[in-house]
């Protein structure tokens, strides 16, 4: 595996400490970058041996010494390399979607080297978007959310965290990273909010409904009674077994418990919570820019696929306030 060169890590702590990127996003633009390079350095390798045939062996090994030097590469590449390499993820049969996160990368990327003044141009620029099919989001039902809040035996500290876990997703929408980063001060039992930390270190204040906090006192009560309480990490709302902050991944395996128990589909993953919440939000009449408030998107397009699932919904509200809505 190549190391990355300067300008790629110079870019990747851009994200890290100046854009305060999540180590998940990090890592999936560190992968994008990482392939990038090394079908950069084969083709430009592949390029120079076949250029080069008529050549004596120090010219060919000056040659490849030439094409190993990443930098340079990155920094001559220009629209043809770029859409060369689209059409190598094409052959590979990645997903349009995963094409076109590859390619977001490589824009950021290049419009960062543009900033700091390593090219003029980005080749990138006239590359388009692949269009992508769409795909709604999943959700649970009324029926279905309640079934699967019910599931935890609340009679003990874990049983009573996973309970609040759940009700703590469904009422606020948060992402699972937010949640597993919630510290003990974050909850305002007063004022009802949950003090967020989202993507790129954004704070936000965000409702949180009775029942998710009444799940979270009773947890709370169970952790307080622990004797291994000292023990226990001071800050982490959420803790494993062991006292110490929980993961993302061990929130996952507490979801799937919970949907077998259920019977529902093991597909759900705590972000359909977030899509239910967002969707019931909308099925009842919630403001959209509130909804995209509450779930601390940027932009109000990432909000409005939810509105793609309250058709039904609001073709009950035209038949019902139409005067002729429904003959």
């Amino acid at each position: 595996m190549l190391e990355h060169p300067n300008i790629v890590r110079e870019f990747l702590e851009y994200l890290s400490y100046e854009r305060h990127f999540s180590g998940h996003t990090a890592k999936c633009y560190n992968a994008d970058l990482q392939q990038y390079t090394q079908w950069l350095a084969q083709n430009t390798q592949e390029n120079a041996s076949s250029s080069d045939a008529g050549f004596d062996q120090s010219h060919h090994n000056a040659a490849t010494a030439v094409a190993v030097d990443m930098s340079t590469q990155i920094i001559r590449a220009d629209v043809n390399i770029i859409r060369a390499f689209m059409a190598y993820l094409h052959e590979q049969q990645y997903s349009k979607a995963t094409s076109a996160r590859k390619l977001a990368t490589l824009r950021s990327f290049y419009k960062f080297l543009v900033r700091r003044g390593h090219i003029e141009t980005s080749p990138v620029a006239a590359i388009r978007t692949p269009k992508q099919e769409k795909t709604l989001p999943r959700f649970l039902s009324l029926e279905q959310i309640n079934v699967l809040l019910n599931c935890p035996d609340t009679t003990d500290m874990l049983g009573a965290r996973d309970r609040a876990i759940l009700e703590t997703l469904y009422s606020s929408g948060l992402r699972v990273s937010e949640l597993v980063a919630l510290n003990l001060g974050d909850v305002d039992f007063l004022g009802e909010v949950l003090h967020v930390r989202g993507k790129g270190k954004k704070e936000r204040l965000t409702p949180v409904g009775a029942g998710a906090l009444q799940a979270i006192q009773r947890y709370l009560t169970y952790r307080d009674a622990d004797p291994r309480k000292a023990r226990f990490d001071q800050q982490a709302l959420f803790v494993n077994k062991h006292g110490q902050r929980l993961s993302t991944r061990s929130v996952r395996r507490k979801l799937d418990k919970y949907l077998t128990q259920a019977g529902l589909d093991p597909r759900i993953s705590p972000h359909t919570l977030r899509h239910t919440f967002a969707t019931h939000m909308l099925n009842n009449g919630a403001d959209l820019r509130v909804v995209q408030e509450l779930l601390g998107h940027q932009s109000l397009s990432t909000t409005q696929v939810y509105t793609h699932l309250t058709t039904s919904r609001m073709k009950e509200v035209y038949e019902e306030s139409h005067p002729r809505g429904s003959i």
